[in-house]
C-alpha cells in the first residue's frame, strides 16, 4: 500500500481484502506471510497520514484503519495497558463504516464482523509492535508519523439529572486506575491521589493535564483551582453550556468527555425539515409533482408556531424543548425562518432524488433537513424491499416455477414498469436473471398483445434466450436480427409486428431504424457494454425510445462510478444530472464517507441487487446450481459443420460393421472440434476468440467472474487446446492460471493444488477431462465450465466434484457450453429427457452407442439446425 497508490485497487473477500497488484501477494522481506504483510501494511497506512491519490478501495481501507486508531487513542487506560488493550467498535463507529462502503468488488462481504475482524488483526499488530517498543504510547505513535495524541487518565462526565430542576445536569471527573489483576478501572478523581500518594513523579502529569485544561476552560479552571474538580457536581443549565462549548478545546488538550449525545449531534439538532411526497401524486414517472412541506424541526420533531414563539423568548444557551434539550441561536433561528418563507411548494420526483446527491438546491449541504413523506416514504421502503411488494400475478403462459427471490423480482420489474421508472436488475451470475424478465416479457404480452419489445445482448447470448424462451415462455417468438446487413434487417424491421425482436449491441449501434420505433420495452442483457458513455454504441442505444427500460448485468458497478452514470443515464435519464455534475459529486466522496450512503440512497430503488452470498438467498438456492449455455456459431463454424456432413454423409451409408463404427465415431470426433473452435478441427494455431461462439461465450461468463474475483476450474476432453486455453483466459482474468492434463507430473499437480488452494488469486485452472476428473481438491473455484461436452453425467459430475466437495464454501455454478442446433445441442436433450439411457447407455462413457443408431436416426442427430435470423 505504500507504492504505486493511485493504481492499486482493493479487493474485498469474506475474511478480509487483498491488493490487486502482485506486490502483496509476494513473501515480505521478513519472511512474512502475504496475509500477515498486507494487514501490516493496513496497519502502516492507518498510523500515517492520509496518502494522496488513493484508489477509491484504499480510501475505504484507510479510514478503517484510520478509525481504528482513532478509536485506539479514546481510551483514557491505554497508556498503562497498552500491551493487552481491547480495541472497542462503538455503534457511532460502525455505522459511519458501513455508510461509507463504496462501490467495489466484493463489498456485500462487509459487516459488523468484517470490520471486527479487521479490527482484530489492526489490535494485534499493535500488541505485538508495543511490546518491543521502548517508550511509551505517545512516543511511539509520534514516530509512526501521524499526529495522534494519547488521552489522559483523566476522564469528564456529563449527564442530564432530570430529577433536579434547578441543577439539570451532573459533572464528575474520573482516573483511569490499574488494579491489581491487570484490569482497568475508572474511579473518581479523589482516588487518583490516593495511587499516586504523594510521588511527584506520578503526580506530576494529573496536575499538568488539569493546568492545560483550566487554561481552556473557565468553569473547569474555578473547579480545579477550589478543588471542586475531586467531587461530583450538580450544574445549573447555564453551567453545562459553559462547559459544552469548551469540548472541542478541552479535548485537544487531552481530556477526553463523555457527554450527551444531543451535543454531539448538535449541528443538526435545530434545523429546516422538509417533508416531501406525503400525499399520492398522479405518476407520470420522474416528472412526477410532488408536494413539499416545510417546518422548523428539533432533533426532527416538528415545531409548532407556539413553540417557536417560546424559543424567540429564552435568552441564548439550553433550553428544554419537547423533553430535550436544545441550544437556542436566534440569528440561526432567523435565518432558518427566512429560508422557510423561500421555499417551493412542489417538486418533480427526479429532483427530490437529486436532493441526495446536492445537484439540487433543496440538499443537506443547503442546511436543509430532507425528509420522506408518508406516500413517498412507503414508495422508496417497496422498491428496495421487493418483498413487500404486493405479488404481481404470475403470467399463466409462464412454464417456470419461480423460486421466491425471484418471484419478488417479477413483481418488482412490474411494479416499477408501472410507475414509468428504468430498471437495472442486478443479481449476481445464476440466480436467474433471464426467467425474471420472460415472466415480465411474458406478461406484458398477455396485457397488451400488440407490445413491441427490444432486446440488445452480445452475439453470443443469442441462442441462450432463444433456447430459454423455447422453454419458460413458449408463447413468446423471439426474431433475431443478426447475420444479415443492417439495410437488409432495416427493411424487414419497417414491416415487422413481432413481439419480441432480439438483436446484438454492434447491430443496435450501426441500424439507425430501430431508433424509428417506439418500443414498449427496452431490455439490455450484459448491459455493461454502456458502460463508455462517449462509445458510439452507447450514444447510438440510448437513441431508442421505449416507454419502459430494463438493464440486466451481474456486475452493475465495480471500481468505476463513471460506469453507474452512464448505465442510468440509459435507464433514467438525468436522475444522477449531468455527467459533470456527478464527476463533481463524485470528486467530493474523497474524504466524505456520507456521499457513498447518499449515493447508494439515491439508486437504490431503482437497482435490485441479490447475491449468492446473501444467506437468504442461498437458503433458497440448491448446492450446486447446473444450466446449458447455448453458444450460436460463428459462419466458419456453420460453413465448415455443413462441409464435415456432406462428405461424410456418403461414406456412412456405403460402409457397414467396423468400418462405419470408426467412420461415426471420426465424425463426431471433427464435429466437436469445430464446435470448439474452426482451428481446432482445420489443425491450425491461430485460434481468432470471434471465429468460435464458445470462445465468446466463455468471455462472457470469464469476465462476470473476473469482475467478482472468483475462481473457476475449465474441462476440455481436448488435451490439445488446453494450452489456447488457458492464454486465452488469460487475456481475461489479467493473470496466470494453471492447465493440468496426463502429462502433468504428480509434483507439478500438488504444486498447482496448493497454489490454487492458497491466498493468492490464481482465477482459473484448465483441466483435460480424464487427467482432472478425480483425485483434486480444488474448493477454491465456486464455478465449473465444461467448455466440451463428454455425454456422461457420471463422468462430467466427477468433474465437478473437484470444487464441490467438503471445503466447499459456496455455492457452486456449473455451465455447460452446447453449441445450437448441432450434435451437441441434440444429444444434450437427449441426456437430459431420458434419465435412463443416460445412466445405462450413454453411462458407458463413449460415443459407440451413437455407432448402433440407423442412417436416418444418425444423420439427424448430426445435421445442423441453425436458428432462423432475419
Amino acid at each position: 500500500m505504500a507504492a504505486n497508490r493511485q493504481a492499486t485497487c482493493y479487493i474485498f473477500t469474506e475474511n478480509g481484502f487483498y491488493a490487486e497488484n502482485d506486490r502483496l501477494h509476494r513473501l515480505t522481506d521478513d519472511g512474512k506471510t502475504d496475509e500477515s504483510g498486507r494487514y501490516m501494511e493496513l496497519y502502516r497506512m492507518g498510523l500515517s497520514e492520509r496518502p494522496e491519490n488513493l484508489t477509491v478501495t484504499g480510501l475505504y481501507l484507510y479510514l478503517v484503519a484510520s478509525s481504528f486508531f482513532k478509536a485506539l487513542t479514546s481510551l483514557p487506560e491505554l497508556e498503562i495497558s497498552k500491551e493487552t488493550i481491547r480495541v472497542p467498535l462503538s455503534a457511532e463507529m460502525e455505522e459511519e463504516l458501513l455508510r461509507s462502503v463504496p462501490y467495489a468488488t466484493g463489498t456485500e462481504h462487509i459487516d459488523r464482523e468484517w470490520l471486527l475482524k479487521i479490527f482484530g488483526r489492526l489490535e494485534d499488530i499493535f500488541h505485538e509492535e508495543i511490546s518491543r517498543f521502548d517508550g511509551t504510547a505517545e512516543e511511539y505513535f509520534a514516530a509512526g508519523g501521524k499526529t495522534l495524541r494519547v488521552p489522559e487518565r483523566v476522564y469528564f462526565h456529563l449527564v442530564e439529572n432530570r430529577g433536579d430542576s434547578a441543577f439539570p445536569f451532573a459533572f464528575a471527573a474520573t482516573y483511569a486506575m490499574e488494579c491489581g489483576d491487570g484490569a482497568v478501572r475508572h474511579v473518581p478523581l479523589s482516588h487518583a491521589l490516593e495511587e499516586t500518594r504523594g510521588d511527584r513523579n506520578k503526580l506530576m502529569p494529573l496536575v499538568a493535564c488539569l493546568s492545560r485544561v483550566s487554561r481552556v476552560s473557565d468553569l473547569i479552571g474555578e473547579f480545579v483551582e477550589s478543588g471542586e474538580i475531586f467531587h461530583q457536581l450538580r450544574l445549573t443549565s447555564e453551567e453545562a453550556y459553559s462547559f459544552l462549548k469548551d469540548i472541542e478545546k478541552i479535548e485537544e488538550a487531552g481530556v477526553l468527555c463523555r457527554i450527551p449525545n444531543w451535543w454531539r449531534k448538535k449541528s443538526a439538532m435545530f434545523t429546516l425539515s422538509v417533508r416531501i411526497g406525503e400525499r399520492k401524486p398522479a405518476l407520470l414517472g420522474l416528472d412526477t409533482l410532488l408536494s413539499l412541506q416545510p417546518s422548523l424541526s428539533v432533533n426532527g420533531e416538528s415545531l409548532t408556531g407556539e413553540e417557536m414563539e417560546y424559543l424567540r423568548s429564552q435568552t441564548e444557551g439550553l433550553a428544554f424543548l419537547k423533553g430535550k434539550w436544545v441550544e437556542v441561536d436566534h440569528a440561526k433561528l432567523e435565518k432558518l425562518l427566512a429560508e422557510m418563507d423561500g421555499l417551493p411548494s412542489e417538486i418533480t420526483l427526479r429532483d427530490a432524488v437529486q436532493t441526495e446527491m446536492g445537484s439540487h438546491s433543496l440538499s443537506p449541504d443547503a442546511g436543509i433537513s430532507i425528509t420522506n413523506g408518508e406516500w413517498l416514504e412507503s414508495l422508496w421502503g417497496s422498491l428496495r424491499n421487493p418483498g413487500v411488494i404486493r405479488r404481481a400475478e404470475v403470467p399463466e403462459g409462464l412454464r417456470a416455477e419461480l423460486r421466491p427471490y425471484q418471484k419478488d423480482g417479477y413483481a418488482w420489474l412490474s411494479y416499477m414498469a408501472d410507475l414509468g421508472f428504468g430498471a437495472c436488475l442486478a443479481d449476481d451470475m445464476g440466480l436467474g436473471k433471464t426467467v425474471q424478465v420472460l415472466a415480465y416479457l411474458e406478461r406484458l404480452r398477455e396485457t397488451k398483445p400488440d407490445a413491441r419489445a427490444l432486446l440488445i445482448l452480445p452475439a453470443s447470448l443469442i441462442g441462450n434466450w432463444v433456447k430459454e424462451t423455447e422453454k419458460f415462455t413458449p408463447g413468446i417468438v423471439p426474431v433475431v436480427l443478426h447475420g444479415q446487413t443492417s439495410a437488409q434487417l432495416a427493411e424487414w424491421l419497417k414491416g415487422s409486428n413481432a413481439f419480441l425482436t432480439v438483436t446484438t449491441y454492434g447491430m443496435a449501434a450501426r441500424m439507425a431504424a430501430l431508433q424509428e420505433t417506439d418500443w414498449d420495452c427496452l431490455i439490455l442483457d450484459e448491459a455493461q457494454a454502456i458502460k463508455n458513455p462517449l462509445a458510439k454504441q452507447t450514444r447510438e442505444i440510448k437513441k431508442i425510445r421505449a416507454s419502459v427500460r430494463i438493464a440486466m448485468t451481474g456486475t452493475p458497478v465495480e471500481n468505476d462510478l463513471g460506469n453507474l452514470w452512464s448505465l442510468f443515464d440509459f435507464l433514467n435519464h438525468g436522475l444522477l444530472g449531468s455527467s459533470k455534475e456527478f464527476q463533481n459529486f463524485c470528486k467530493g466522496l474523497d474524504g466524505q464517507p456520507e456521499g457513498y450512503a447518499k449515493l447508494k440512497s439515491m439508486i437504490s430503488p431503482f437497482m435490485l441487487r441479490r447475491v449468492k452470498t446473501d444467506r437468504k438467498i442461498i437458503a433458497d438456492l440448491p448446492e450446486k446450481s447446473e444450466m446449458v449455455d447455448y453458444a450460436a456459431m460463428s459462419k466458419k463454424q456453420v460453413t465448415l459443420y455443413r462441409d464435415a456432413i456432406q462428405g461424410m454423409e456418403e461414406r456412412i451409408v456405403e460402409a457397414d460393421g467396423i468400418e462405419r463404427k470408426g467412420l461415426v465415431l471420426a465424425m463426431i470426433t471433427k464435429l466437436k472440434q469445430i464446435c470448439n473452435h474452426p482451428d481446432q478441427y482445420l489443425g491450425q494455431n491461430v485460434y481468432t476468440p470471434a471465429e468460435s461462439g464458445k470462445m465468446l461465450l466463455l468471455r462472457d461468463l470469464c469476465e462476470t467472474i473476473y469482475e467478482k474475483r472468483e475462481r473457476v476450474l475449465v474441462f476440455t476432453q481436448f488435451r490439445e487446446i488446453t494450452d489456447m486455453l488457458a492464454a486465452y483466459l488469460k487475456t481475461i482474468f489479467h493473470a496466470d492460471g494453471f492447465v493440468l492434463h496426463g502429462g502433468t507430473s504428480v509434483k507439478k499437480r500438488t504444486e498447482i493444488v496448493g497454489a490454487f488452494q492458497g491466498e493468492e488469486y490464481v482465477p482459473f485452472v484448465v483441466l483435460s477431462l480424464k487427467a482432472g476428473g478425480t483425485g483434486l481438491n480444488l474448493t477454491k473455484a465456486n464455478h465449473v465450465i465444461h467448455f466440451d461436452r463428454w455425454w456422461n453425467p457420471a463422468v462430467e459430475n466427477q468433474a465437478t466434484d473437484r470444487a464441490f466437495r467438503i471445503g466447499q464454501k459456496k455455492d457452486v455454478m456449473v455451465h455447460k457450453l452446447v453449441c445450437q442446433g448441432t450434435i451437441e445441442e441434440k444429444i444434450d436433450e437427449m441426456i437430459r429427457a431420458k434419465e435412463e439411457m443416460a445412466e445405462n447407455v450413454i453411462g458407458s462413457g463413449t460415443e459407440s452407442w451413437i455407432t448402433e443408431l440407423s442412417n436416418e436416426e444418425l444423420f439427424s442427430l448430426l445435421r445442423l439446425d441453425v436458428p432462423q435470423a432475419r
